[in-house]
């Protein structure tokens, strides 16, 4: 997370900013930034506050489902970004976000049975 962050932030910025949907209410850049700064920050805080690993799980896991809307747009709207050049691999791509999500709810407790 931490390393997307910094992406967001530098050398990726206009791949990312090319993924912003045309009807987000914010601008792209800020978007961009807003995003890449969120990122860093749970990343970060995932590292460096074991005790809250569940907390930080669970806002790793939302924030992984806010974004995913912009994953919906790109296909929708035929965005090339990342490599993701056809239909078929922004699609692909769209079954991988909830992996994200239940590896960060995973990560964070969230998944796992309680020892009782």
């Amino acid at each position: 997370m931490v390393a997307a962050g910094i992406a967001h932030l530098t050398t990726q910025r206009q791949e990312f900013q090319a993924q912003v949907p045309g009807w987000f209410p914010l601008d792209e850049d800020l978007t961009v930034v807003s995003s890449g700064v969120v990122e860093i920050a749970l990343g970060a805080a995932y590292v460096a506050l074991p005790r809250h690993k569940r907390l930080i799980g669970g806002l790793l896991a939302a924030f992984f489902v806010v974004i995913f809307p912009g994953n919906v747009a790109q296909y929708l709207e035929g965005t090339d970004a990342f490599g993701l050049d056809t239909d078929r691999k922004r699609l692909v791509r769209l079954f991988f976000q909830p992996v994200l999500v239940l590896a960060a709810l995973y990560g964070g407790g969230w998944l796992r049975r309680s020892r009782s």
